[in-house]
């Protein structure tokens, strides 16, 4: 073996410690981990605007700041992104020009100047009909955020004055939240399934500025006590729903602006947003991922010698604590499952649940047949007839967010793949149908596309390299998937930047740790052995330790995709994700 093979492969090694130890060193005092997510200028905007419409005084103390953060996070192109390593765009642009409109005071003048020029250049204009056409090109049929959108931007002046400037924003069909709830699948909504609170208060508010006259009026009118205590009896302990900023603010300006800013969901969820609020002025998009990277941690961790921490069964303690018990009031998901988070306003989703399944596996968390078999039964219930995994909710098809998609479905296969020996009925069907599936949906390069993340510089904002190298690695030791794994495994060394090095957008935009990560881990367990695939994991590993300082640095970048479309970057997604291909590395060339 040469010398500087033998050299960078010490040096993985090293960087696989160094990086083991910092990931061991984010855990809070409890043992699991909670990670930071990226400030966020949409959810400061809609925090300024919620607090300006309802918050009391003290409340209302929290404007000054966040204002402040909104001007100073500016970018220079005028606009501003999800992150403030983030592309400017539209949705959140015309939010915080709203945001300052409302709340800004007479020292945003230059600040809005710059963003309505950015917006005209943008979209083409800043006369309102101009900007719906923009954001309906945006997000097509899916309403979940270009109404909310509109609404702010009616509430913030930037589409004329009232009561005619409600003319731009759609009648949500509110309701139709008070049938059963079992129906919505089949209603075909306009809103995505985990968007009930937007439809309920964004349809009223639009129905208090401009009820018209359309037959529906009468009916629309009867049913606004029916959901508005249904959108109560959704509202999770802590105020926040789905512990997003960006949702609860937009329910609670939209309830303040037709008169309810008294109304007991409002009250609770402005003791959300103040006590989310954070000492800069800034808003994250939602409270914390602390379930999903406690889960990732546990695997990734799994693979450093040496890291088997003293917290492991207090770590899966508090995983089983987080395993759901009940049926789900949010989305009547039935028990066994888990959400992202540990907090109230947390979801039952697919992807949270195969991670946590794997990591009840890990060797020294201790038994967990009983719970296992739980989290796989609520899996078989989700899956859909296409044979795919969705993320919250079984049926709900009509728009992008609701669908199956490759990286949820091969982590669940992964996931029933680990727990087979406990026999579940329907089990071995269900990962045929989702092999099946996978197989359907792998794009003729080899590549698998994404939901939940993206690239803001690649075409389309698609990332296949995160889509691929998911669905490669969850599908190592299942032997029926091993020809599209090949393929898959081909589309990522094809795309290897000439650095050595991974982005979603290849050389359009710049490698991250994140992409350069997962891509290399699924190589180094998928690759067969051979001169050529050492050249490519070689390379790819002088990347990655030059990327992190050899495993000292994390840098984040915004390729998460929040709900609708919105950036974002968690702070322990380049540590987890480089520890866990530094780790798969090391053992693969220990075995050699």
């Amino acid at each position: 073996m040469k010398l500087e093979t033998e050299t960078l492969r010490a040096r993985v090694g090293e960087a696989r410690d160094v990086s083991g130890r910092a990931l061991l060193a984010e855990r809070v005092s409890g043992g699991w981990w909670e990670g930071r997510l990226s400030s966020s200028a949409l959810a400061t905007a809609t925090a300024v605007m919620a607090l300006e419409l309802a918050g009391s005084e003290p409340e209302k103390l929290l404007i000054g700041p966040g204002v402040e953060w909104l001007v100073r996070t500016q970018k220079e192109d005028g606009g501003w992104g999800d992150t403030p390593e983030s592309l400017a765009n539209l949705s959140t642009t015309l939010l915080v020009v709203a945001a300052l409109r409302l709340a800004g005071g007479d020292g945003v003048g230059a600040a809005l100047g710059r963003a309505m020029e950015w917006v005209r250049g943008k979209a083409g204009g800043v006369e309102p009909e101009v900007l719906a056409r923009a954001l309906e090109a945006r997000y097509g049929k899916d309403r979940t955020f270009s109404v909310p959108i509109m609404m702010a931007c009616a509430i913030g002046g930037v589409l004329g004055p009232a009561p005619e400037c409600w003319r731009h924003v759609p009648q949500l069909p509110f309701e139709l939240a008070s049938l059963p709830r079992r129906w919505y699948a089949a209603l075909q909504l306009p809103v995505v399934s985990y968007a009930l609170p937007a439809l309920i208060a964004i349809g009223q508010v639009r129905l208090h500025h401009r009820p018209g006259r359309h037959p529906l009026t009468l009916l629309r009118w009867s049913q606004r006590s029916r959901t508005l205590r249904l959108l109560e009896s959704i509202q999770p302990e802590g105020g926040g729903y789905l512990e997003a900023t960006p949702l609860t603010a937009f329910v609670t300006m939209a309830l303040a602006s037709a008169g309810l800013g008294r109304h007991a969901v409002v009250r609770r969820a402005l003791g959300f947003l103040t006590s989310s609020a954070r000492s800069d002025g800034s808003w994250p998009i939602d409270t914390n991922l602390a379930t999903w990277v406690t889960s990732l941690s546990v695997k990734a961790l799994a693979g450093v010698p040496g890291a088997v921490f003293d917290s492991r069964p207090a770590v899966a303690a508090w995983m089983r604590a987080q395993q759901t018990t009940e049926v789900h009031e949010y989305t009547l998901s039935a028990p066994g499952a888990w959400g992202w988070t540990d907090l109230p306003g947390g979801v039952p989703d697919a992807d949270d649940t195969s991670a946590a399944l794997l990591a009840l596996a890990v060797p020294g968390m201790g038994e967990h047949d009983e719970a296992a078999a739980a989290g796989v039964r609520w899996l078989l219930g989700l899956q859909n007839r296409d044979g795919g995994m969705p993320t919250f909710c079984r049926g709900w098809g009509a728009l992008p967010f609701d669908r199956s998609t490759p990286e949820i479905t091969a982590h669940a296969l992964a996931a029933l793949h680990e727990w087979r020996h406990l026999a579940v009925p329907g089990m071995a069907r269900a990962m045929e149908s989702m092999e099946r599936y996978l197989g359907r949906t792998q794009e003729a390069d080899g590549s698998w596309l994404p939901l939940w993340f993206g690239n803001e510089h690649a075409r389309g904002e698609a990332n296949p390299v995160y889509g691929t190298a998911c669905v490669v690695r969850y599908l190592q030791g299942l032997a029926g998937t091993r020809g599209m794994c090949d393929e898959g495994a081909a589309y990522l060394v094809g795309s290897q930047r000439s650095d050595g090095a991974w982005s979603g957008a290849g050389d359009a935009g710049p490698a991250t740790v994140e992409e350069t990560a997962l891509a290399l881990h699924a190589l180094a367990l998928s690759l067969p052995r051979s001169e050529a695939s050492e050249e490519v994991l070689e390379r790819g590993a002088e990347a990655l330790l030059r990327l992190t300082d050899g495993g000292r640095e994390a840098p984040a970048a915004p390729i998460g995709l929040y709900f609708a479309r919105l950036w974002y970057h968690e702070r322990l997604y380049p540590r987890i994700f480089q520890t866990a291909a530094l780790a798969a590395l090391a053992v693969r060339w220990r075995d050699e």
